[in-house]
């Protein structure tokens, strides 16, 4: 009987957690391809990938696989990514400029999801007693997530979004240098936050300022 308790508990949790993260995950991605298309490439449209069905941009692993593992095994925090929307760069309309507002377009929906999602709070209150509590903590979970996911990206490594802020803003020879980390950039975040925990770094740089950020959140929408 306290297997089957667990099991509950364990599957109650990923309930909890697998919306707010693939709603955050996909209007991420689908708000790059959004604004890359709009400042002149369509890369991504006709990848078909300007869609909010989760189907096109869940990645096995980065998607399902690992945050599943993360819960399961009680990690005390949830990582995730979806597929990276596809963007030629060159083909914007001012590359250097609009590489910028295609890589905060990302980060910036989740902090906009995050305030929708602490104010659709209120309305919880109006549903059924068994089905307030699942919703209200989906909602509180998916401002978290949204915050979380919208710094975890803004750390100034490519290929995260920051990264290719950073590179959009800096003096071009600086800028250019930071870029050819990129195909080694994921490796070394993997290695600084996940790889070195006594530097306990992503705990600083992302859990912590996120949770504060919820807390802030929550009081602006008025709870």
């Amino acid at each position: 009987m306290l297997q089957l308790a667990h099991v509950r508990e364990q599957l109650l949790q990923i309930s909890l957690w697998i919306l707010p993260v693939l709603v955050a995950v996909v209007f991420h991605e689908v708000a790059h391809g959004y604004v890359a298309n709009w400042l002149g490439d369509d890369t991504a449209r006709r990848a078909g990938r300007l869609t909010l069905n989760p189907l096109p941009h869940i990645d096995p692993i980065g998607s399902v696989a690992l945050p599943l593992l993360l819960l399961v095994s009680q990690a005390g925090f949830l990582f995730g990514w979806a597929k990276p929307v596809p963007v030629n760069f060159r083909r914007l309309n001012n590359p250097r400029r609009d590489m910028i507002l295609v890589a905060i377009a990302g980060p910036g929906i989740n902090i906009v999801l995050a305030y929708v999602s602490a104010l659709l709070l209120h309305l919880a209150d109006i549903l059924p007693p068994s089905a307030e509590s699942w919703v209200k903590q989906n909602l509180l979970a998916s401002v978290y997530m949204n915050l979380l996911l919208a710094l975890f990206n803004m750390i100034p490594l490519p290929p995260l979004d920051g990264g290719r802020v950073a590179v959009g803003l800096l003096p071009r020879r600086i800028g250019y240098a930071l870029s050819r980390v990129e195909p080694f950039g994921f490796l070394i975040i993997i290695v600084l936050l996940f790889m070195l925990p006594q530097l306990n770094l992503f705990a600083r740089l992302v859990q912590v300022p996120a949770a504060n950020l919820t807390n802030l959140f929550l009081k602006l929408a008025g709870l």
